[in-house]
């Protein structure tokens, strides 16, 4: 006789030995978490088996690039962008994926999907990835920045996230680096 324990038939059995957060791990993630929602408007949800703050893009958009083609960007929008794009002197929040060699810059709402194949071909020449909605992202958690495994290279400044299109007009004109 089945029980509730036992996994349905042709379904693997559940892991004996996942990974499961410590009690402290959670509750330092749940506390940071807190403070993206209150502080920069970054409304994650803590998954507690890893103490990991997942992100769910929409209302906050995401695009991953090189580090060596992040660092170039992230000069440009502290000098204004692209052309004609305003000069603030700020970039955004950016977290760094230091085993990847990848940033992520965060930007302002993705709520649809960017469906110009340019923009989508140019991306994919830089090796660039564009996070769709509806997809989540991992942010940094205390956790994650005392191993090194994801890191803030631009933390949040409030409620600041620059325009998708500011990030894609920075990344243009280089070349290739994959």
């Amino acid at each position: 006789m089945a029980t509730l324990d036992d996994p349905a038939p042709g379904m693997p059995a559940p892991a004996i030995n996942a990974p499961v957060a410590s009690f402290t791990t959670t509750q330092e993630a749940l506390e940071r978490c807190r403070r993206y929602r209150m502080e920069n408007g970054l409304y994650g949800v803590v998954e507690q088996n890893l103490g990991r703050i997942m992100l769910e893009i929409g209302a906050v958009g995401a695009v991953t690039v090189p580090a060596a083609l992040g660092t170039r960007v992230r000069d440009r929008l502290r000098a204004g962008g692209g052309p004609g794009a305003p000069a603030h002197g700020r970039c955004g929040p950016i977290i760094g994926h230091p085993r990847s060699g990848r940033w992520t810059f965060l930007t302002a709402h993705a709520d649809a999907p960017v469906d110009d194949t340019t923009v989508l071909a140019a991306l994919y020449r830089q090796c660039a990835a564009l996070a769709l909605p509806g997809t989540r992202i991992v942010l940094p958690s205390p956790a994650d920045e005392r191993t090194g495994y994801r890191v803030w290279i631009d933390s949040p400044e409030g409620h600041y996230r620059p325009d998708l299109a500011e990030v894609i007009a920075a990344m243009r004109g280089d070349d290739p680096p994959c």
